[in-house]
């Protein structure tokens, strides 16, 4: 992989990570019509640090009043443990914390259990997406998948549902919405908002948890990859290219984020929806070309 590869790659992820398109669609198809050697999914998950640098940029304060909830969360159910315990021994009647008690509060715990089936399908399903993107057929299906879904997106009413009105069902089917969405050409953001948007979120709202929500998957991806390192050696150029590749991205995302804020309030997906269906048909009508 040469630096203007990575450069490419780099600037391919950071606007097909937020514009409904599939990063790893587009990364495929970019290894596979340019003859790149194959890089594995570390330098993919290096890249999706690189996005998620910019979902940290643009949503820092709501992510550390997360934290801070999170934090709050768990100091709450350690009081009501020692509270139970008390009224154990003592036969005291002690009230309980109302552990879920604001909007932040339930926006972790949301993000907690859309996170569950997403780690599940991901770690059960890494070996079968390897080899999904090495195929030119998989991401022009998928591609054509994710056309389906954004035009489905735009002629979605929505809701009005924010934290406290979205159920912890909705966070579990969003869940496994952004599982399914790890096969390369299926839009990781396209498929979650359109999950988000069918469950009645609101718009802004559904852009907010389609992107946050997308922190502990990375980060868990990233962890996943980093335990087979051990017998894998890098050359200081190559560790310098995935940088520079992280980098691009995340200048890149943190652009198309604001953009893709835009594009869901304004209900304007129809045209990236004949972008995925023109180069899904290309890609299917390419891999049976070459049969």
């Amino acid at each position: 992989m040469s630096l203007l590869e990575a450069i490419l790659m780099g600037i391919i992820q950071g606007v097909t990570e937020f514009l409904p398109v599939s990063s790893s669609g587009h990364l495929a198809l970019f290894k596979i019509l340019f003859g790149i050697e194959d890089v594995g999914l570390l330098f993919d998950v290096i890249l999706h640090l690189g996005t998620l640098i910019a979902i940290f940029a643009v949503y820092y304060k709501d992510i550390w009043k997360m934290i801070v909830a999170g934090f709050s969360i768990i100091g709450d159910a350690c009081k009501n443990i020692g509270i139970f315990f008390k009224n154990l021994t003592h036969g005291t009647k002690g009230g309980y914390h109302h552990v879920i008690c604001n909007g932040y509060r339930k926006f972790v715990m949301l993000v907690i259990v859309s996170t569950i089936p997403t780690g599940v399908i991901g770690i059960l399903a890494s070996s079968l997406i390897e080899q999904a993107a090495k195929l030119l057929i998989v991401p022009g299906v998928c591609l054509i998948l994710t056309a389906m879904l954004l035009l489905l997106a735009d002629h979605c009413k929505g809701g009005e549902k924010m934290p406290k009105q979205v159920t912890y069902s909705n966070a579990f089917i969003i869940g496994i919405a952004q599982g399914v969405a790890t096969l390369p050409g299926l839009s990781r953001s396209g498929t979650t908002i359109t999950a988000c948007l069918l469950s009645g979120f609101n718009r802004k709202f559904a852009v907010k948890y389609s992107f946050i929500m997308s922190i502990p998957a990375v980060l868990g991806s990233l962890v996943f990859e980093l335990s087979d390192l051990a017998t894998v050696t890098f050359t200081s150029t190559e560790i310098m290219y995935y940088l520079v590749g992280m980098v691009v991205a995340a200048v890149v995302g943190y652009i198309c984020i604001k953009t893709m804020l835009y594009i869901v309030r304004q209900k304007k997906f129809t045209g990236f929806a004949i972008y995925c269906l023109i180069v899904g048909a290309i890609s299917v009508g390419v891999y049976f070309y070459q049969l």
